[in-house]
């Protein structure tokens, strides 16, 4: 049950995780046709775009030094302002160097807020409760993903790019400048240390948080690229799979949060460890178009199970450590960011199984790894 002191917190970080959301979303869906149409850029130009969009997360733990500054809540609005600003300007700069530049300054506000959204939910919401607001803003999020590619659809018919980036990134922007208005805050709080914590004992906690950086990386990179390369998915497939994907995580991202809360972080992470084996080895050996969507969609429902992790490490942290610890696991989530998808892809070109297989193995030893998470009293 959420106490009245805390529905200002909620309410907070809803309506800056659906302007995230909304940033993110309408640079991602239009990023590869404004990059090829606009801008020109040829392929090695992209990929140098969508390294510099990692960057950001590699510098999350920088945001424990900003916070000696800047109240943490305070620091979420205004990255949520960055981030509609390098969404609203995208437009404006059709250029490579301007493509860097908008996306680093994008980038920077939306991986900032996500370090702020998890550290503030840690903190303000019991052990009892959080994984429910993570599941509902998880939820919430899958909503603003199908209203942000709506609202992309209808506008591309009526206007161009640069309207379009600057009508999505605005609303964002209104969003960051309402925040900076607000003081959801309560004084009830343990202060949070204001250093970077690196702990032995948390050491658990690090490392599944890099496999499930490395997991993301392998979905990210390969799974669609497996559909319309392998599978020869069109884009109106991949589009009505995508919608498809956000309603199910809809109704279902509540449910995971309820399920952490009664069944503990072991038995969830261990579901989605042994469902990632089986997602893995299907994508490198089915032939049936029928059962990689099937995957698709498990495979994504199954990406949700992860704020167990952040889940275990407020059962097991100092209650000081919460802020620092979740910017260092941001970090680290981000550290695969720049090895997986370039090992990963000298190994599709000799076959493109050894990418699943690979995943399928790190699931595995991830899963031996969740074992060793203790069984909490309710």
């Amino acid at each position: 049950m959420i106490e009245d002191e805390q529905k200002p917190m909620l309410r907070y970080l809803m309506v800056l995780t659906i302007a995230s959301v909304v940033g993110l979303q309408a640079w991602m869906i239009l990023f590869n046709n404004f990059a090829v149409e606009m801008a020109g850029l040829n392929g090695r130009q992209v990929g140098a775009v969508q390294s510099v969009r990692e960057i950001p997360g590699f510098l999350a733990l920088l945001a424990v030094f900003v916070m000696l500054i800047i109240r943490e809540h305070r620091l979420g609005a205004i990255a949520i302002v960055l981030l509609g600003a390098g969404t609203a300007v995208t437009g404006f700069f059709p250029t490579y160097s301007g493509l860097l530049a908008t996306t680093l300054l994008m980038s920077f506000g939306f991986h900032y807020y996500e370090t702020v959204n998890q550290s503030l939910t840690l903190q303000y919401f019991s052990k009892n409760i959080s994984p429910l607001v993570f599941g509902r803003l998880r939820s919430l999020a899958a909503a603003a993903t199908i209203i942000t590619s709506l609202l992309i659809f209808v506008l591309g018919g009526m206007t161009g790019y640069r309207i379009i980036y600057l009508v999505l990134g605005g609303l964002v922007i209104a969003a960051g400048i309402w925040a900076l208005f607000q003081d959801p805050t309560h004084t009830n709080l343990v202060p949070q240390r204001r250093k970077m914590i690196l702990r032995r004992r948390y050491s658990l906690y690090y490392f599944l948080t890099f496999m499930a950086g490395a997991r993301r990386q392998i979905f990210v990179a390969f799974s669609v690229f497996l559909l319309v390369k392998v599978f020869d998915f069109s884009v109106r497939e991949v589009t009505i799979l995508f919608v498809v994907n956000n309603v199910i995580n809809y109704f279902i991202s509540p449910l995971i949060g309820k399920a952490i809360v009664r069944f503990g972080e072991r038995k969830v992470l261990s579901v989605e460890y042994a469902g990632l084996i089986l997602v893995f080895l299907t994508y490198a050996f089915t032939s049936s178009k029928v059962i990689v969507v099937l995957m698709y969609l498990f495979d994504h429902v199954l990406f949700n199970f992860a704020i167990a992790i952040r889940t275990y490490f407020q059962k097991v942290g100092d209650p000081q450590d919460i802020a620092p610890s979740m910017a260092v696991g941001f970090t680290i989530n981000h550290i695969a960011a720049v090895v997986i998808p370039v090992l990963g892809g000298l190994a599709w070109m000799v076959d493109y199984r050894i990418p699943f297989v690979v995943g399928a193995v790190m699931s595995a030893v991830s899963l031996c790894a969740v074992q060793k998470i203790p069984k909490f009293s309710p």
